[in-house]
C-alpha cells in the first residue's frame, strides 16, 4: 500500500478463489490498467466514504426501529393502564355499600358509559392484537425473503450455510406463518387484507424457493449416480429375480451424501406439506373435490430421469410392447423395497399425512408409462386401424390392439399386487387411487379410445359366436344343470343361450380392471349389450321363419318357437341375477345420479320380456284357433240344449276339440319352461272361457233341464282337462262356472231375480263377473221342462 515502510514487506494477496465474483468484477472495472494503480488511494477514500454512509444509514434504521419498539411499548402500557382502570371501576361498581341506594349517576354509567368503554377497550385490544400479529408475520416473512435472496445468490457470502439448511430454515419460518394464518382465518375472519397481503408475499417467496429446491435436489441426485444404468439385456428376460449386477444408489451412498440427501428430501417434503395446508385453508368453504392431493414431489424426481432413460429403449419396442411392460415392471420391483426402508421414515418425519412411498413410487412409474402409451403407442395403433382397407391389415391391427390391452390388464394385476403383498391396505376401492396405479387409466382421458376397444372386442366376440348360433345341434341340446336346486325352475333352454352368456361374461370380465365405474358402464353398454341384442334378433328370426312356414300349425314349429322362448327366459333370469351383484349395483347408482335407468341391462331385459310375452301370446292364439275350428259345430248346435240328456255323455264334437286342446298343451308342457307354460295354459283357459260363454250362452239358445245337464257334463270334462295343471280348474273359467251355477238354480230363485233389482240379486247370490244384461239373457233362455 502507498505510504508503507520500505522495510516492511507487503501483505500477501488473497487467492482469487477467496474473492467473491462481485468484488472481482468491481476491481477489474476500477483497476483495468497499470496506470489505474496510481489512483488506488483515491479509490480507498471513496470506498471509506461509502462505508461511512452505509453505517450511518444502518444507524438511522436502528434508531427508527428502536423508536417504533418504544412507541409500541408505550401504546401497550397505555392499553394496560386503561384496562386496569376499567377493572378497578368494575370492581368498585360491583361491590357498593350494602343497602345504599343507587343514584342516577350510577345508572347512567351502567346504561351508557360502561358499554361505550367496553367497546373502546375491545377496539384497543383488537388493534394491539393486529399490530402484534402483523409485526410477527413481517419478521417471519423477512426471514423467508432473506433465505430467498440467499438461495438466489444475491446476498450469499463465502461463509454462508449450505442451501439445504437455508431451505429447512425457510420451511420452518413458512410453517410458523401458515400456523398464524390458519389461526387468524378461524378467529379473525375480518382480517382478510392482512391474510391476502401475507399470502402474496409468501407466494412470491415460494416461486423462488421451490424451483431452487428442486434444482438442488436434482443436482444432488446426479451426484448420487441417479438414475442407475438400465440393464436391458436382463430386463426383458428376468421378471421375478433381481439382476446380479443391480445396484441401488439409495443403498450405496456414503454418510455425507446421505445427510445431504436427507436434508434435501425433508426440505422438499416440508414445502409440499406447506403447500397442501395453504390450499386447504384457501379452499375452505368451497368445493374441496378439487384435487388437493398431489403426487409426492421427491418420488417424481426419482421417476422422471428413469422415465427419460427408459424411453430411449421404448422407441425400439413399439411393435413389441411386452418388452416395455417387462422393463417398467422390473424397475418398479427392483427399487420398491428402498421406498419402504429409506424414504418412508423421512416422509413420516416431514408429517406428510396419507402418503405411502411404495404406493407413490408404483403410481409414478405407472403414470410415466401411461403417458408414453398415450403419446406414442396408441396413436400409432390407431393409424394402423385407419389404414386398413385390406382385411388382413385391419385384422392384424385389431389383434395388436387386443394384445396391448391384454398386457395392460396383466401388468395392472402384477403391479397392484406389489401394494397388497406388502401388507398395505390398498385404497383401490377409491376410483381416484385406482386410476393412479392402473395402466388402463389411459382411457379416462380418452374415452374415444375406449369406444374403439369396445368395438374391437365386440367384433371379436361376434365372430366367435356366429358359428355357434348357426349350428342346429346346439339349439337341440339342452343346458345341463339349469335346475340349480330342489324346487327351482327348469328353464329347458338350449345350449346356445349358455354360449351367449359365456361370451357376455367374458366381456364383463374384461371391463372389471377399468379404474372407473363410468368407464366400466360405458364399455359394457358398447361391447356387452349388443351381444344380447344380436342374440334376440336371432331368436326373432327363428320364430318368424317357423311362423312363416306353417303358421305354427305343426309341433316342430311350436318346438322351435318354444326353444327361442326358453332361451330368452334363461338369459333374462341370468341377467337379472347378475344385476343384483355389487359390481352392477354400483353402475345402477351412477345411472340414477345421471337420471338414467336402473339396471345396466334394463333395455335388453325389457326387450327379452316383450319378446317372450309376444310369442307366448302367439302360441296361445294358435292353440285357441285350433280349438275353435274343432268345436265350431258344437257351438252352433243350439238344439242339443233342448234334448233330454243321456246318462253321462259328452258331445262327440266337443270331445274331439278337448282332445286336441289336451294334446297341444301337454306337448307344450314338455317343450316350454314352467313359467311361460303357465302363462300359455292360463291364456288358453281364459280364451276358451270367453269363447264358450259368448258362443253358447249368449247365442239365445234355449236351455231345458236336459240341456243344462248336458252342458254341465261337458264343462266337467273341460275342467278335468285342465285339472292336470291346477287344483281348482273351474277358477280359471269364471264366466262359464257362474253361468252354469245360474242355469242349475231353481225356477223360484230365478223368478225372484225378475221381481227385484238384478244388481242386488247378483250380488246376494255371489255372481261377480256376469253383468245384469248377460244374467237377464241367461234367465230368459232357461226353460224348466224336459
Amino acid at each position: 500500500m502507498v505510504g508503507a515502510s520500505p522495510s516492511t514487506p507487503p501483505p500477501p494477496l488473497p487467492r482469487s478463489t477467496a474473492i467473491s465474483p462481485a468484488l472481482l468484477g468491481f476491481l477489474s472495472s476500477c483497476l483495468h490498467t497499470a496506470d489505474d494503480l496510481s489512483r488506488a488511494s483515491d479509490l480507498e477514500v471513496e470506498l471509506r466514504c461509502r462505508c461511512s454512509d452505509l453505517e450511518t444509514s444502518l444507524s438511522d434504521l436502528g434508531q427508527r426501529l428502536s423508536d417504533s419498539i418504544a412507541a409500541h411499548a408505550s401504546r401497550s402500557a397505555d392499553a394496560r393502564g386503561l384496562l386496569a382502570s376499567v377493572r378497578t371501576g368494575l370492581t368498585q361498581f360491583r361491590s357498593p355499600a350494602c343497602g345504599s341506594p343507587r343514584d342516577g349517576r350510577s345508572e347512567q354509567i351502567v346504561a351508557e358509559e360502561l358499554p361505550a368503554l367496553a367497546r373502546e377497550v375491545a377496539r384497543v385490544e383488537t388493534v394491539r392484537a393486529y399490530a402484534e400479529t402483523a409485526l410477527k408475520l413481517d419478521s417471519l416473512i423477512g426471514d423467508v425473503e432473506d433465505a430467498v435472496f440467499s438461495v438466489a445468490g444475491k446476498l450469499r457470502a463465502p461463509s454462508a450455510v449450505n442451501s439445504e439448511e437455508i431451505h429447512l430454515t425457510a420451511s420452518n419460518s413458512l410453517k410458523q406463518i401458515e400456523d398464524i394464518l390458519t389461526s387468524v382465518s378461524g378467529s379473525r375472519p375480518q382480517w382478510t387484507r392482512l391474510v391476502s397481503a401475507v399470502d402474496h408475499r409468501v407466494d412470491r417467496a415460494l416461486a423462488v424457493l421451490r424451483p431452487q429446491a428442486i434444482a438442488d435436489h436434482r443436482s444432488l441426485l446426479a451426484s448420487l449416480g441417479w438414475p442407475p444404468p438400465l440393464s436391458t439385456s436382463n430386463s426383458v428376460n428376468s421378471t421375478t429375480v433381481k439382476s446380479a449386477d443391480f445396484t441401488n444408489p439409495l443403498f450405496t451412498m456414503n454418510k455425507d451424501l446421505k445427510t445431504k440427501y436427507c436434508n434435501s428430501f425433508l426440505s422438499l417434503c416440508k414445502l409440499q406439506e406447506l403447500q397442501s395446508r395453504r390450499k386447504s385453508r384457501q379452499l375452505e368453504g368451497h368445493n374441496l373435490q378439487i384435487a388437493l392431493r398431489q403426487p409426492l414431489w421427491v418420488i417424481e424426481e426419482l421417476v422422471n430421469p428413469i422415465s427419460l432413460a427408459s424411453q430411449r429403449h421404448f422407441s425400439k419396442w413399439i411393435e413389441k410392447p411386452e418388452f416395455i411392460f417387462t422393463l417398467v415392471y422390473k424397475i418398479t420391483r427392483d427399487f420398491v423395497d428402498s421406498m419402504d426402508e429409506i424414504l418412508q421414515p423421512m416422509v413420516d418425519k416431514a408429517r406428510l399425512v396419507g402418503y405411502s412411498c411404495r404406493e407413490e413410487w408404483i403410481s409414478a412409474m405407472v403414470t410415466s408409462l401411461t403417458t408414453y402409451l398415450a403419446k406414442e403407442i396408441f396413436p400409432k395403433y390407431i393409424d394402423h386401424l385407419q389404414e386398413g382397407d385390406l382385411s388382413d391389415v385391419s385384422s392384424q391391427a385389431r389383434i395388436s390392439w387386443l394384445h396391448l390391452v391384454d398386457l395392460m390388464i396383466t401388468f395392472d394385476k402384477r403391479v397392484q399386487s406389489m401394494i397388497t403383498n406388502s401388507g398395505l391396505s390398498i385404497s383401490v376401492a377409491d376410483e381416484e387411487n385406482l386410476q393412479r396405479v392402473s395402466f388402463l387409466s389411459v382411457f379416462c382421458d380418452r374415452p374415444d379410445w375406449l369406444d374403439i376397444w369396445a368395438e374391437i372386442e365386440l367384433a371379436d366376440v361376434l365372430s366367435k359366436l356366429k358359428p355357434a348360433i348357426e349350428d342346429d345341434k346346439i339349439w337341440k341340446t339342452k343346458i345341463q344343470g339349469t335346475v340349480l336346486m330342489s324346487g327351482s325352475e327348469d328353464y329347458k333352454s338350449a345350449a346356445v343361450s349358455g354360449v351367449v352368456l359365456q361370451c357376455l361374461s367374458a366381456i364383463i370380465d374384461r371391463s372389471r380392471p377399468l379404474p372407473s365405474i363410468s368407464l366400466r358402464t360405458r364399455f359394457i353398454r358398447l361391447a356387452g349389450a349388443p351381444i344380447i341384442r344380436e342374440f334376440l334378433e336371432c331368436l326373432l328370426r327363428r320364430c318368424q321363419e317357423a311362423e312363416g312356414l306353417t303358421a305354427l300349425a305343426d309341433d316342430d314349429a311350436l318346438t322351435k318357437v318354444s326353444n327361442s322362448i326358453n332361451a330368452a327366459r334363461y338369459c333374462e333370469s341370468i341377467l337379472t341375477e347378475w344385476c343384483e351383484d355389487v359390481f352392477f349395483l354400483e353402475m345402477e347408482t351412477i345411472s340414477k345420479e345421471g337420471n338414467g335407468g336402473s339396471c345396466i341391462f334394463e333395455e335388453e331385459l325389457n326387450a327379452l320380456k316383450k319378446f317372450r310375452i309376444e310369442w307366448v301370446d302367439k302360441i296361445s292364439t294358435v292353440v285357441l284357433r285350433g280349438f275353435d275350428a274343432r268345436c265350431r259345430e258344437y257351438i252352433k248346435n243350439r238344439k242339443q240344449w233342448q234334448e233330454k240328456a243321456e246318462e253321462w255323455t259328452v258331445s262327440k264334437t266337443f270331445l274331439a276339440a278337448l282332445d286336441y286342446l289336451q294334446g297341444k298343451i301337454s306337448n307344450l308342457e314338455q317343450e316350454i319352461n314352467g313359467t311361460d307354460f303357465v302363462a300359455v295354459w292360463r291364456t288358453v283357459a281364459g280364451a276358451v272361457d270367453q269363447l264358450l260363454f259368448s258362443g253358447i250362452l249368449m247365442s239365445n239358445a234355449k236351455f231345458y233341464n236336459g240341456g243344462v245337464q248336458r252342458f254341465g257334463s261337458d264343462m266337467e270334462v273341460l275342467f278335468r282337462v285342465f285339472a292336470a295343471w291346477c287344483l281348482r280348474p273351474e277358477g280359471f273359467f269364471p264366466r262359464l262356472s257362474e253361468a252354469l251355477r245360474m242355469l242349475k238354480m231353481e225356477e223360484k230363485q230365478l223368478k225372484d231375480a225378475i221381481l227385484i233389482s238384478k244388481e242386488i240379486w247378483l250380488k246376494e247370490k255371489g255372481f261377480r263377473l256376469i253383468t245384469t244384461a248377460e244374467a237377464e239373457k241367461i234367465i230368459k233362455n232357461r226353460v224348466f221342462s224336459g
